[in-house]
């Protein structure tokens, strides 16, 4: 099976499938996926290629003024369209001042949205469990905020930490692309950040390992924390795991 699915538009389109999961079961492939925005989903091939994925629900974790300035998915028949933004303290990437931890301080900015995102966080979990169809999720690079929100996903179906990191890793991939796309769509301005557009696998555990620390473990962040019971859990990994 391909993990890595090639738009013209979308440039960090992944399906989730194929990692080792709970009960010596893996999550199944073609049923959740993970991308940058899909705003940028507008060519012919781009939306053939998109509804040959059969995908039901499209969960953008995005501002309202993220999406008024760069646009949305095109309105698609039999295709639900949901805006959950689970980040609540936006931050400029381009600005982070070079002398910072980088890792540390993006694990950090994690920290507070798995802080003021609960209610966000808990509905897209819904959503997934409760969809009949496949689901993608995303944000604007598909990188923290679509990272975040695939760890979760990843870890409630019983994945290791280290499949999960290196799925987060792999955007990794595309930092050059989204290092060109900023200083495209900012002519004149500097990168302040030397790290822009890096994903590795350091941030995502310091993350996971803060949620640990805080709330004893990330299942038990979810089930507490952000609310989710245990029979959500158990149609997550109903729906997203093999027999």
């Amino acid at each position: 099976m391909t993990r890595h699915l090639t738009f013209e538009g979308p440039y960090n389109f992944r399906d989730l499938g194929g990692y080792s999961a709970a009960d010596g079961r893996s999550v199944r492939w073609g049923r959740l996926y993970r991308s940058s925005s899909l705003g940028r989903l507008a060519s012919a091939a781009d939306l053939e290629r998109f509804r040959a994925l059969d995908i039901g629900t499209v969960i953008d974790l995005r501002y309202p003024w993220e999406i008024e300035r760069r646009g949305r998915i095109p309105e698609l028949d039999g295709v639900a369209y949901h805006n959950l933004s689970i980040e609540h303290r936006p931050y400029d990437q381009a600005e982070i001042d070079p002398e910072l931890d980088p890792w540390r301080y993006l694990a950090d900015r994690f920290a507070e949205v798995a802080e003021d995102g609960v209610a966000e966080i808990r509905a897209v979990l819904e959503l997934i469990a409760g969809a009949e169809r496949p689901v993608v999720f995303h944000c604007a690079a598909g990188k923290d905020r679509t990272g975040l929100i695939a760890a979760l996903v990843l870890t409630l179906l019983g994945v290791g930490e280290d499949d999960v990191a290196a799925d987060f890793a792999l955007t990794e991939l595309v930092t050059a692309r989204l290092v060109s796309d900023w200083r495209a769509a900012n002519p004149g301005r500097a990168l302040r950040w030397p790290a822009f557009g890096r994903a590795p696998e350091s941030v995502i555990r310091l993350a996971l390992a803060d949620l640990a620390a805080a709330h004893g473990s990330v299942h038990a962040y979810a089930t507490g924390k952000v609310g989710v019971d245990e029979a959500l859990v158990g149609r997550l990994r109903a729906r997203l795991l093999t027999a």
